[in-house]
């Protein structure tokens, strides 16, 4: 035929004893397209997870950080003297003590015992709004937490930071901690006693005693005598007596104008004066009415007295009025003179109280006069003794100061200062966080389900967890109909479909050790893999080069291969057993009972001849081996479609009668681990597995998925009229 090709490899083809040590590798597209895969199941878990990090990290209560700054000393170089000491920092491990001093337990404990009861406020005041009614806010100690004190690098400094729910609250923690490290120094790095600080300690203590026992004294004799202080005592024994008197004189005034007042009653009384005349009896109580209805009836009695005679009913009624309001009258009077001689009375009382109250401060006021002279010289006594220690300790605490200064390694450098916004929550530490996070999901669940997902996928699936070649790769043909996908080759349409499977013919003459004659197996491990299509086309690619192939459908369970190729399948190796199985000595495509019919130049169909559904009679017995050997002597290639070897175990009986293997895989179909072990088993039957077809693959899966480096030079390689 004009386009049948020479069997053997062309001269410039690779060797393929060196193409077999040769093993895919996973490369970059692999891992692109496994994420490509799994993106929309991979991507929202990511989403999920980093936005929700995100949420809930940006709730969290906001912290204020605040950093206090210390400078350490440089170590300098100084006369070597027993008598000079260098407290200076010289190495890490002092650097680091001192590093560690400062977030001890002990240094700790100092700083939450200097808070005042105004700090302690300023640090329990964040925590408040959150406290149940009757719950008493957090102690001290839970608040002031840990700090961070770092070394910065390549410098002598030392930085202490705190943090806390308040800015000042953060900002006092901060330098108290550096206070408190200050006075520990000063507390601790010192040298020998010098003789004036001993001296003046001694003294002080001595003062601090004495300076005791005076004010001791002081207070007892204050006591003693009922003393706030003598100038206090004195001032309020005068106020009082000041007053007492002022309020004796006016009761004096009061008595005497009572007095002078019962005078002129008594007067009058004894006269017989009209008492009414006095303006007091006059004005008292009821009187006032009384002379007035008096003189009412008196003036009616005029009038009537004109009318009427004395013995008139109307005058005796009068008069008996005139007689009541006389008595009544009479005795207001005599009231009056009762009230006056109880006021009277009431005066002289009030004014006796008041003479002994003034007697009684007069008497207090000498006495504190008499005690002052004793007091004001106690006072002194206390106030030499206080005054003498309070500038014998100044001077003490100069001395220690100005010693202790030379001597501490450590100086304050910046205060801590509260800050204008939180540390945290971060928010660009937070939504760096989230990216990682979501970044380490999404890459974890694609290659995470990558490893779970075992079927079948692209060519370092095939190479890297099958250990077999990769045959080729067959595009998805659904588009077609059946009566064009099985005479692609013979017929040269669809040029990608044809170009695939002279590919696949490429690849079985590449792996393939054996020379012709032989029998090519074609199986699969489930059914709907293609293996079918391939066998058709397969045999077709060695047909259309030259080779004498026929195509034997050996999936008696389920024949297809008549159908598409539009056959009936009256005769096949069905009816050929069944009818004896014999085999005369003429060409075995003219035994009516196989009936071999031919499809195509070079190319011949042996059809099943039926289905059975137990068909091992069949494939176990010796007359199946000898027909298959007879039909290899009679054909260059004789090629088996199988059944699938996850469905039944035909393929292996095929198998012991066949020479070579192709094992045909759908894409993301069946299970890795299946294939690995229905290989293994064809390994065992000592059958040549030339390798694996990837089959159903779209045109963007093909690009994608494959690493097949041949596919894309197919068209280039064997041209459109291949």
């Amino acid at each position: 035929m004009a386009d049948a090709q020479p069997s053997s490899p062309p001269p410039n083809r690779p060797n393929p004893a060196l193409d077999e040590d040769v093993i895919e590798r996973r490369s970059i597209r692999d891992y692109y397209i496994i994420l490509r895969e799994r993106v929309w199941i991979a991507l929202p878990l990511a989403l999920l997870c980093a936005i929700g990090f995100a949420y809930y990290k940006s709730r969290a209560v906001p912290m204020y950080q605040s950093t206090a700054s210390m400078r350490i000393e440089k170590p300098e170089t100084v006369v070597t003297s027993q008598q000079v000491v260098d407290t200076s920092i010289n190495s890490d491990i002092e650097l680091n003590t001192y590093l560690q001093i400062m977030s001890s337990a002990t240094l700790r404990n100092k700083v939450v015992a200097s808070f005042t009861p105004e700090e302690t406020k300023l640090l329990q005041k964040p925590y408040l709004p959150e406290l149940l009614p009757g719950q008493q806010p957090p102690p001290v100690g839970a608040l002031v937490g840990g700090i961070t004190v770092q070394a910065v690098r390549n410098s002598f400094l030392v930085n202490v930071s705190a943090t806390h729910r308040d800015p000042e609250a953060a900002a006092l923690i901060a330098n108290r901690y550096v206070d408190q490290f200050m006075a520990y120094l000063i507390d601790s790095v010192s040298g020998k006693n010098e003789d004036a600080v001993e001296f003046l300690q001694i003294r002080v203590k001595e003062l601090r005693e004495a300076s005791a026992i005076a004010d001791q004294k002081l207070l007892a004799y204050m006591e003693k005598n009922n003393l706030v202080s003598l100038d206090s005592s004195v001032n309020i024994v005068s106020d009082r007596l000041k007053s007492v008197n002022g309020a004796l004189q006016e009761a004096r005034l009061a008595r005497l104008s009572t007095e002078d007042l019962f005078r002129q009653v008594d007067t009058f009384r004894k006269e017989g004066k009209n008492l009414l005349e006095l303006s007091y009896i006059a004005a008292h109580g009821s009187v006032p009415g009384l002379r007035e209805q008096l003189s009412e009836l008196v003036r009616n009695q005029s009038v009537l007295s004109e009318r009427y005679l004395e013995r008139h009913p109307r005058m005796i009624d009068l008069a008996n009025s005139m007689a009541v309001a006389q008595g009544q009258l009479q005795k207001a009077v005599e009231l009056a003179i009762a009230d006056l001689e109880a006021s009277l009375e009431k005066s002289r009382d009030r004014e006796r109280s008041l003479q002994r109250e003034y007697e009684v401060q007069e008497k207090e006021q000498f006495r504190l006069r008499d005690i002052g002279i004793e007091f004001k010289a106690l006072e002194a006594e206390a106030a030499t003794y206080r005054n003498q220690y309070s500038e014998l300790n100044n001077r003490l605490n100069q001395a220690n100061t100005s010693r202790n200064l030379e001597k501490i390694p450590v100086r304050r450098l910046d205060p801590a200062l509260p800050s204008g916004a939180p540390f945290s929550p971060n928010l660009s530490s937070i939504t760096r966080t989230s990216v990682l996070l979501g970044l380490a999901v999404f890459f974890g669940v694609s290659f995470g389900l990558s490893f779970v997902d075992d079927r079948i996928k692209s060519a370092w699936d095939v190479e890297h967890f099958i250990g077999s070649n990769l045959l080729g790769i067959i595009p998805d043909l659904s588009s077609l109909k059946d009566e064009e996908k099985y005479r692609l080759v013979l017929d040269n349409q669809n040029e990608r479909g044809s170009e695939s499977f002279l590919g696949v013919y490429s690849s079985v003459k590449i792996h393939s050790k054996l020379d012709f004659p032989k029998a090519i197996l074609v199986t699969s491990t489930i059914p709907g893999e293609g293996k079918t299509l391939v066998s058709a086309n397969l045999a077709g690619c060695f047909a259309r080069h030259g080779k004498r192939t026929l195509l034997v459908d050996c999936d008696l369970r389920r024949p297809m291969l008549h159908r598409h190729f539009g056959q009936n399948n009256d005769n096949g190796l069905l009816r050929w057993f069944e009818n004896g199985a014999s085999l005369d000595a003429g060409p075995v495509a003219s035994l009516p009972d196989l009936g071999v019919i031919n499809i195509g130049p070079n190319f011949d169909l042996l059809r099943s001849g039926g289905r059975s559904k137990s068909p091992t009679s069949l494939l176990e017995s010796p007359a199946f081996g000898q027909l298959i050997a007879r039909l290899k002597r009679e054909y260059e290639l004789v090629v088996v479609d199988s059944p699938p070897l996850g469905a039944v175990t035909d393929s292996l009986l095929i198998a012991d009668s066949t020479d070579e293997v192709v094992y045909v895989c759908r894409f993301n179909r069946a299970l890795r681990k299946h294939i690995r072990l229905y290989i293994k088993a064809l390994k065992q039957g000592k059958n040549e597995i030339l390798g694996v077809v990837l089959n159903g693959l779209s045109a963007r899966r093909i690009e994608y998925y494959s690493n097949y480096r041949y596919y894309r030079s197919y068209k280039k390689y064997y041209g459109t009229n291949t």
